[in-house]
C-alpha cells in the first residue's frame, strides 16, 4: 500500500492539512485506491487523522456511518493512523528539501 496526499492549498476548513488515499500495489485490491481520509492539525498541537465517512440523516439528526471499521481489534484503526501520520511527516521532510 502507499500513501498519496493532496494538500490543502485553500486553508477551508481550518486545520485541515491534507487529504490522504490508500493506493493499493499488491494482492487482491492491487490497481485500487481508498479516498476519504484527511490529516488535520489539532488545535492544542499534533496531528490527527480522520477516516472516510457518508454522511445521513435519520429523523432530522445528521449522523455519521464510518466506511472503514474494524473487524474485531480496534487497535487495527490506530495502526493505520499512525502509518499516514508517518508518511505526511515524510512527505513533508521531502517538500521541504525540494524547496
Amino acid at each position: 500500500m502507499m500513501i498519496k496526499f493532496s494538500p490543502n492549498d485553500r486553508g477551508n476548513p481550518p486545520g485541515k492539512l491534507a487529504d490522504a488515499e490508500l493506493h493499493f500495489v499488491d494482492g487482491p485490491l492491487e490497481g485500487l485506491k481508498l479516498v476519504g481520509f484527511a490529516v488535520w492539525e489539532r488545535r492544542g498541537g499534533g496531528r490527527s487523522v480522520t477516516f472516510p465517512t457518508r454522511k445521513y440523516s435519520l429523523n432530522g439528526e445528521r449522523r455519521s456511518f464510518a466506511l472503514l471499521r474494524s473487524t474485531g481489534d480496534a487497535a487495527s484503526q490506530d495502526q493505520l493512523r499512525e502509518a499516514i501520520l508517518n508518511a505526511y511527516s515524510e512527505h513533508e521532510a521531502e517538500l521541504a528539501a525540494s524547496a
